[in-house]
Protein backbone atom coordinates (compact mmCIF):
# COMPACT_ATOMS: atom_id res chain seq x y z
CA UNK A 1 0.00 0.00 0.00
CA UNK A 2 1.27 3.45 -0.72
CA UNK A 3 3.22 5.35 2.54
CA UNK A 4 0.97 7.28 4.50
CA UNK A 5 2.08 9.14 7.96
CA UNK A 6 0.32 8.13 11.43
CA UNK A 7 -2.75 9.93 11.78
CA UNK A 8 -3.26 12.24 15.38
CA UNK A 9 -6.03 11.82 18.04
CA UNK A 10 -6.67 14.62 20.40
CA UNK A 11 -8.53 13.01 23.41
CA UNK A 12 -9.79 14.25 26.59
CA UNK A 13 -11.80 17.20 25.06
CA UNK A 14 -14.02 19.44 26.82
CA UNK A 15 -13.09 23.24 27.45
CA UNK A 16 -11.65 24.51 23.69
CA UNK A 17 -13.36 21.88 21.15
CA UNK A 18 -14.28 23.84 18.40
CA UNK A 19 -10.96 25.50 18.79
CA UNK A 20 -8.79 22.15 18.47
CA UNK A 21 -11.26 21.17 15.53
CA UNK A 22 -10.45 23.65 13.53
CA UNK A 23 -6.96 22.37 13.42
CA UNK A 24 -8.42 19.10 11.91
CA UNK A 25 -6.70 16.47 13.52
CA UNK A 26 -8.05 12.89 12.54
CA UNK A 27 -9.64 12.12 15.52
CA UNK A 28 -11.39 14.02 18.48
CA UNK A 29 -11.96 11.93 21.92
CA UNK A 30 -14.55 12.78 24.47
CA UNK A 31 -14.79 11.29 27.80
CA UNK A 32 -17.95 9.78 29.21
CA UNK A 33 -16.70 8.51 32.37
CA UNK A 34 -18.07 10.98 35.14
CA UNK A 35 -15.19 10.70 37.29
CA UNK A 36 -12.61 11.70 34.86
CA UNK A 37 -11.30 15.43 35.35
CA UNK A 38 -12.29 15.59 31.45
CA UNK A 39 -15.59 14.34 31.45
CA UNK A 40 -17.22 15.45 28.56
CA UNK A 41 -20.98 17.21 29.46
CA UNK A 42 -22.76 19.86 27.46
CA UNK A 43 -23.58 20.45 23.44
CA UNK A 44 -21.48 19.26 20.82
CA UNK A 45 -20.16 21.70 18.65
CA UNK A 46 -19.76 21.56 14.53
CA UNK A 47 -16.41 19.93 13.89
CA UNK A 48 -15.15 19.66 10.21
CA UNK A 49 -16.72 17.01 8.53
CA UNK A 50 -13.08 15.23 8.33
CA UNK A 51 -12.58 14.93 12.32
CA UNK A 52 -14.12 11.34 13.35
CA UNK A 53 -15.58 12.04 17.09
CA UNK A 54 -14.47 8.92 19.15
CA UNK A 55 -16.34 8.13 22.85
CA UNK A 56 -14.30 6.87 25.29
CA UNK A 57 -16.11 4.32 27.75
CA UNK A 58 -14.87 2.40 30.85
CA UNK A 59 -17.25 -0.45 31.62
CA UNK A 60 -20.04 1.55 30.21
CA UNK A 61 -23.38 -0.45 29.56
CA UNK A 62 -24.57 -1.38 25.89
CA UNK A 63 -27.73 0.50 26.19
CA UNK A 64 -25.28 4.12 27.88
CA UNK A 65 -23.28 3.58 24.72
CA UNK A 66 -26.01 3.32 22.57
CA UNK A 67 -27.61 6.37 23.83
CA UNK A 68 -24.30 8.74 23.70
CA UNK A 69 -23.70 7.45 19.94
CA UNK A 70 -26.61 8.26 18.87
CA UNK A 71 -26.72 11.73 20.64
CA UNK A 72 -23.00 13.21 19.44
CA UNK A 73 -22.84 11.35 16.34
CA UNK A 74 -19.94 9.38 17.72
CA UNK A 75 -18.47 6.91 15.21
CA UNK A 76 -15.63 5.22 17.31
CA UNK A 77 -16.20 3.94 20.86
CA UNK A 78 -12.78 3.18 22.61
CA UNK A 79 -13.22 0.76 25.69
CA UNK A 80 -10.76 1.76 28.59
CA UNK A 81 -12.62 -0.66 30.92
CA UNK A 82 -12.33 -4.42 31.43
CA UNK A 83 -14.93 -5.30 28.69
CA UNK A 84 -14.74 -8.80 26.97
CA UNK A 85 -14.56 -9.87 24.14
CA UNK A 86 -18.49 -11.35 24.31
CA UNK A 87 -18.96 -7.59 25.29
CA UNK A 88 -17.41 -6.14 22.29
CA UNK A 89 -19.14 -8.56 20.42
CA UNK A 90 -22.41 -7.26 21.31
CA UNK A 91 -21.61 -4.04 21.03
CA UNK A 92 -21.12 -4.43 17.60
CA UNK A 93 -24.25 -6.11 16.61
CA UNK A 94 -26.35 -3.65 18.50
CA UNK A 95 -24.20 -0.63 16.62
CA UNK A 96 -22.91 -2.58 13.36
CA UNK A 97 -21.49 1.03 11.96
CA UNK A 98 -19.47 1.72 15.28
CA UNK A 99 -15.96 1.29 15.24
CA UNK A 100 -14.13 -0.39 18.14
CA UNK A 101 -11.07 0.38 19.88
CA UNK A 102 -10.10 -1.80 22.75
CA UNK A 103 -7.36 -0.27 24.90
CA UNK A 104 -4.61 -2.38 26.49
CA UNK A 105 -2.43 -0.92 29.52
CA UNK A 106 1.66 -1.43 29.51
CA UNK A 107 4.24 -0.92 32.34
CA UNK A 108 7.30 -3.08 32.59
CA UNK A 109 5.84 -5.67 30.61
CA UNK A 110 2.60 -6.73 28.30
CA UNK A 111 1.63 -9.91 27.26
CA UNK A 112 0.26 -9.93 23.81
CA UNK A 113 -1.46 -13.28 23.83
CA UNK A 114 -4.28 -11.56 25.68
CA UNK A 115 -4.84 -10.07 22.06
CA UNK A 116 -5.77 -13.49 20.11
CA UNK A 117 -9.23 -12.84 22.00
CA UNK A 118 -10.35 -9.62 20.59
CA UNK A 119 -8.88 -9.85 17.14
CA UNK A 120 -11.90 -10.60 15.53
CA UNK A 121 -14.34 -8.38 17.90
CA UNK A 122 -12.79 -4.97 17.70
CA UNK A 123 -11.18 -2.87 14.82
CA UNK A 124 -8.17 -1.43 16.67
CA UNK A 125 -6.30 -1.63 19.30
CA UNK A 126 -4.99 1.35 21.69
CA UNK A 127 -1.68 1.18 24.12
CA UNK A 128 -1.56 3.02 26.61
CA UNK A 129 0.48 3.95 29.35
CA UNK A 130 -0.47 1.64 32.72
CA UNK A 131 -1.27 4.10 35.90
CA UNK A 132 -3.67 4.97 38.76
CA UNK A 133 -6.43 6.64 35.65
CA UNK A 134 -7.71 4.28 33.04
CA UNK A 135 -6.20 7.07 30.93
CA UNK A 136 -4.47 10.54 30.82
CA UNK A 137 -1.62 9.72 33.35
CA UNK A 138 0.90 11.75 31.44
CA UNK A 139 3.51 9.65 30.84
CA UNK A 140 4.70 6.98 28.75
CA UNK A 141 5.69 3.21 28.71
CA UNK A 142 8.41 1.96 26.74
CA UNK A 143 7.73 1.46 23.14
CA UNK A 144 10.52 -1.07 22.51
CA UNK A 145 7.78 -3.95 24.09
CA UNK A 146 5.86 -3.36 20.74
CA UNK A 147 8.74 -5.53 18.83
CA UNK A 148 6.62 -8.27 20.34
CA UNK A 149 3.42 -7.26 18.73
CA UNK A 150 2.03 -10.66 17.31
CA UNK A 151 -1.37 -8.84 15.24
CA UNK A 152 -1.41 -7.02 11.75
CA UNK A 153 -4.54 -4.68 13.04
CA UNK A 154 -3.75 -1.08 13.15
CA UNK A 155 -3.13 0.26 16.65
CA UNK A 156 -3.35 3.69 18.44
CA UNK A 157 0.04 4.59 20.26
CA UNK A 158 -0.43 6.74 23.71
CA UNK A 159 0.82 7.43 27.01
CA UNK A 160 2.29 10.81 28.04
CA UNK A 161 3.20 12.05 24.17
CA UNK A 162 4.19 15.31 24.34
CA UNK A 163 6.15 17.88 21.67
CA UNK A 164 9.35 16.39 23.67
CA UNK A 165 8.59 13.36 21.99
CA UNK A 166 8.81 13.64 18.70
CA UNK A 167 12.07 12.62 18.14
CA UNK A 168 11.15 9.42 19.50
CA UNK A 169 8.79 9.18 17.22
CA UNK A 170 10.97 9.50 14.56
CA UNK A 171 13.06 6.54 15.85
CA UNK A 172 9.99 4.63 16.09
CA UNK A 173 8.60 5.23 12.69
CA UNK A 174 12.02 3.84 11.19
CA UNK A 175 11.26 0.75 13.39
CA UNK A 176 9.35 -2.67 12.39
CA UNK A 177 7.34 -2.66 15.62
CA UNK A 178 5.88 0.95 13.88
CA UNK A 179 4.36 -1.12 10.88
CA UNK A 180 1.13 -1.38 12.57
CA UNK A 181 1.01 2.18 14.25
CA UNK A 182 -2.14 3.78 12.70
CA UNK A 183 -2.72 6.53 14.72
CA UNK A 184 -0.49 8.67 17.64
CA UNK A 185 -2.99 9.82 20.42
CA UNK A 186 -2.53 12.43 22.63
CA UNK A 187 -4.03 14.54 25.78
CA UNK A 188 -2.52 15.57 28.98
CA UNK A 189 0.64 16.67 27.62
CA UNK A 190 -0.81 19.50 25.54
CA UNK A 191 -3.39 20.58 28.66
CA UNK A 192 -3.30 24.12 30.25
CA UNK A 193 -5.59 22.36 32.39
CA UNK A 194 -7.27 19.29 32.36
CA UNK A 195 -10.01 19.85 29.25
CA UNK A 196 -8.56 23.07 28.12
CA UNK A 197 -6.25 22.20 25.40
CA UNK A 198 -2.76 24.47 24.26
CA UNK A 199 -3.70 25.08 20.81
CA UNK A 200 -0.15 26.33 20.09
CA UNK A 201 1.71 23.10 21.00
CA UNK A 202 -1.36 21.26 19.39
CA UNK A 203 -0.63 22.90 15.63
CA UNK A 204 3.11 22.65 16.09
CA UNK A 205 2.64 19.18 16.94
CA UNK A 206 0.67 18.12 14.27
CA UNK A 207 2.42 20.14 11.55
CA UNK A 208 5.46 17.82 13.00
CA UNK A 209 3.59 15.00 12.44
CA UNK A 210 1.85 15.06 9.70
CA UNK A 211 4.31 16.91 7.22
CA UNK A 212 7.61 15.26 7.94
CA UNK A 213 8.34 12.76 5.39
CA UNK A 214 10.27 10.55 8.42
CA UNK A 215 7.25 9.30 9.63
CA UNK A 216 5.82 7.78 6.37
CA UNK A 217 5.26 4.15 7.26
CA UNK A 218 4.28 1.24 4.67
CA UNK A 219 1.10 -0.50 6.24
Amino acid sequence: MKPKTFKLKVCGMNNNTLDVGVLKPDFLGFIFWEPSKRHFEGNMPNLPHSVKKVGVFVDASIAEIKTLVKQFGLLYAQLHGKESPAFCDELKKHIPQLKIIKVFSIKDDFDFVQLRQFEDVCDYYLFDTKGKLPGGNGYSFNWSLLKKYPSTKPYFLSGGIGLEEMDSILEFAKRPESKYCFAIDVNSRFEIEPGLKNIKKLSEFKKLLTDNSQLKTDI
